[in-house]
């Protein structure tokens, strides 16, 4: 009988609007807001068992978060499971142009690839399978950069990883392309360290220093300098500013955007398209297949997309 009065009396309970409102309210301010700054709660309702709040943090459009009924868990955001599989779905079917590839009107003797991504994007992730196969295959032939949008929508840890493979493709280029075929296979950062033998002293040396040049974390951390309801990452802003880069994906090629198929085959033949001569390794079989969306060590398989990405 103890324990189950004990039980009855532990049970959380649920708040009222204006309650969750204010307890909302003040966390958001004394946890989360940097100082001198103020976030008001502008509306409140009930949703799917949440309570669904309006964030306006001054200049720009309100934040839509969620506060669990009791004001226990806050959630910054929250993700539509149904939108998020009609895009994948998207992601893993034809895009309709019965198998025709992107082509490059640019040509040059040694094409510049420039893949924009956020490293925690799905459809950045699908991107990256997809090329990893032809920028091995191609080698020196190209100049290949990976780059970054200059907004995160996935929080610290996708900042974070941002930094990390801006550093390792700047000091450590020969262990890049390693790191990044171990990383869209687990997304486990520390294990791919290892794997690709990366230097870790000099790679947190180096992030520390891009830190401070490009007032990375001290952006994150002061939500008045966002222009939108993400933070920026303005290692590459010049680039995407150059290229009006909307989201992840975006290909380049010889400073031309290109919505090519993401299935490795596709993308050989397109930036094989930027050639003034195209060299033998452009002649090379790989898989035509759609490459998995996420981090997996699935390949896909299926006709090629150019659709859903991150914006």
């Amino acid at each position: 009988m103890a324990l189950m009065l004990t039980g009855c009396s532990a049970r959380s309970k649920t708040l009222k609007p204006d309650e969750a409102k204010a307890r909302a309210e003040n966390f958001i301010n004394t946890a989360l807001m940097s100082p001198g700054s103020q976030a008001i709660v502008k509306e409140i309702e009930k949703v799917n068992g949440f309570y669904k709040i309006q964030v306006d943090i001054g200049g720009g459009e309100p934040i839509e978060s969620y506060l669990s009924l009791d004001g226990k868990l806050f959630f910054p955001q929250a993700l539509d499971i149904d939108v998020i599989n009609e895009q994948l779905a998207a992601a893993t079917s034809s895009d309709g142009d019965n198998g025709s590839v992107a082509t490059v009107e640019q040509k040059s003797d040694k094409p510049t690839v420039d893949l924009f991504v956020m490293s925690y994007c799905p459809y950045g992730l699908q991107m990256e399978r997809g090329i990893l196969p032809v920028v091995e295959k191609l080698g020196d032939k190209i100049d290949f950069k990976l780059r970054f949008c200059d907004y995160a929508m996935h929080d610290k840890p996708e900042i974070e990883e941002n930094l990390a493979q801006y550093c390792i493709q700047k000091e450590q280029p020969n262990k890049f392309i390693s790191y990044l075929n171990c990383f869209i296979k687990s997304g486990d950062a520390a294990s791919c360290y290892k794997e690709a033998k990366i230097d870790e002293s000099a790679l947190n040396t180096c992030t520390s220093t891009a830190d401070k040049q490009y007032n990375i974390m001290a952006s994150f951390n002061d939500q008045n300098s966002w222009n939108s309801q993400f933070p920026p990452f303005n290692i590459d802003k010049a680039d995407n500013e150059k290229y009006n880069v909307q989201g992840s994906p975006t290909l380049i090629i010889n400073g031309q955007e290109v919505s090519s198929n993401r299935d490795s085959a596709s993308l050989l033949k397109t930036i094989c398209s930027a050639f003034n001569n195209a060299p033998e390794e452009c002649s090379a079989e790989l898989s035509s297949s759609t490459p998995a969306a996420g981090f997996t060590a699935d390949t896909g398989s299926g006709a090629a997309s150019s659709e859903a990405n991150c914006q």
